[in-house]
This record gives structure tokens, C-alpha cells and sequence, in this order.
């Protein structure tokens, strides 16, 4: 699936492959996500492969990064994936936007910085499009918001990986998760704040609704990532 837009088509005339978009229409066991991430993040960085963002729901599992801690496995009550992203422990689930970007930085500028900047923006911008006052929070990597209870809250996270400067992995989104799984983790190490969904927050509005709202703010983050 691609999601065109003037700059998109005017990098196409200019012989510039656009970013390739892919749905998932089922939920992707996570070993064959990552098998199809390695291959399509060495496939962009040999050029025989166009740059991806692939959005999708994962059945319940929770991931560790390259930072967990095991004492923040409070219960293996899912099965539990070493990942090769950064961060520490997450949780996947249906009713989660879990969405894997593979870019090309070496034409983009290599700076993870700005890169995982742009990623957090491009998360928000989505969310306060859809009525949801997302934001960062100093000293802490993921997407936040104020939940029913005015507490400050998880509606997200980011975690990347990038090989040959060549990103992978990305964010997720709670839109409808069973938020009771994230009980046997202390997501992302960080025990302190609950985790909400836009269910949570009352919003109406699904998976497609938050896909769309991220393709209509594609090309602002490109811009912000920068290159090309």
C-alpha cells in the first residue's frame, strides 16, 4: 500500500523511489516480523529494496530490548522475544498499532537523535489529531499524555534499532489493547506512570482511524528526519 502525496509523486518523476507502505490484514507472529524486518533493512541498505513502513498488531507477547532487566519480567505469563531494539521490556497485543519503519539514514542524515525525535512527532501530531494531547516527557523515551484520572500516562512507545544506518523496529500505539497484559512487565522500565489507551481515554476512533491520521503527517516526518 502507498500513500501518495505531491512530494511523493514529485520524487517519483524524479526517478526517486517513494516509501513503500504495507497493512497487515492479519496479526504477524513476532520471530516473522523480525525475519522480514532483517531482510528488508539489508535489502534497503543494498538498494535492491525500497524504503518501508509496515504497520500491524502482533498477538500477545511481551519483547526485551537490549537494556531489560530481568527483574522487570514480574510474570512470563506471555511468551517473551529478545528483540534487538533499544529499551527494555514492552508489551504487544491486539488492539496495539505496532508500526516498523525501515529507512535508508545514510540518504537521510545519519542522526539517530533527530530520528527518534522525528518519530515521537510524527506519533503525537497523530494523536492530537484525533483529540488526544500527546507530548514527551523530559528524561523519558515513548509518547505520554494525561489519562482519566489526570495521572500522567503511556499511550506509546519507541524503540529502534538501526544496522548500517538502516532503521528498524519503530513505535506502537495503544489504541485498544487489553492493558491488564501489561501488568507483568514494568514497561520499559519505568514503574512509576500507568499505561492508557485512546479506548482508555474515551476516544472513538480505531486502528484504521490512527493509520490514516499517521499517513496524512508521512511527509512532515520525512521532512523532519531529513535528506532526499
Amino acid at each position: 500500500m502507498e500513500f501518495l502525496t505531491g512530494k511523493t509523486m514529485a520524487r517519483r518523476e524524479a526517478g526517486i523511489a517513494p516509501v513503500e507502505w504495507d497493512v497487515a490484514d492479519s496479526r504477524v507472529p513476532y520471530p516473522q516480523a523480525v525475519a522480514r524486518m532483517d531482510a528488508r533493512q539489508a535489502a534497503v541498505h543494498a538498494g535492491a529494496a525500497r524504503e518501508l513502513v509496515w504497520l500491524l498488531e502482533h498477538p500477545p507477547l511481551y519483547t526485551a530490548g537490549t537494556s531489560a532487566d530481568p527483574s522487570e519480567l514480574l510474570s512470563a505469563r506471555l511468551p517473551v522475544y529478545e528483540s534487538g531494539r533499544g529499551g527494555r521490556y514492552t508489551y504487544h497485543g491486539p488492539g496495539q498499532r505496532v508500526g516498523y519503519v525501515m529507512l535508508n539514514l545514510n540518504e537521510r542524515g545519519r542522526d539517530i537523535r533527530c530520528y527518534v525525535r522525528a518519530l515521537e512527532d510524527w506519533v503525537i501530531v497523530a494523536l492530537s489529531e484525533l483529540g488526544i494531547a500527546a507530548r514527551r516527557a523530559e528524561g523519558r523515551i515513548g509518547i505520554w499524555c494525561d489519562d482519566s484520572q489526570r495521572r500522567e500516562a503511556k499511550i506509546g512507545a519507541i524503540g529502534v534499532r538501526v544496522r548500517k544506518w538502516v532503521t528498524a523496529h519503530g513505535f506502537s500505539v495503544n489504541v485498544d489493547p487489553n492493558l491488564t497484559h501489561f501488568g507483568g512487565i514494568v514497561p520499559c522500565g519505568i514503574g512509576e506512570f500507568p499505561v492508557t489507551s485512546m479506548k482508555a481515554l474515551g476516544i472513538d476512533a480505531g486502528l484504521t482511524d490512527l493509520d490514516a491520521a499517521l499517513k496524512r503527517h508521512f511527509e512532515s516526518f520525512l521532512a523532519a528526519v531529513g535528506g532526499r
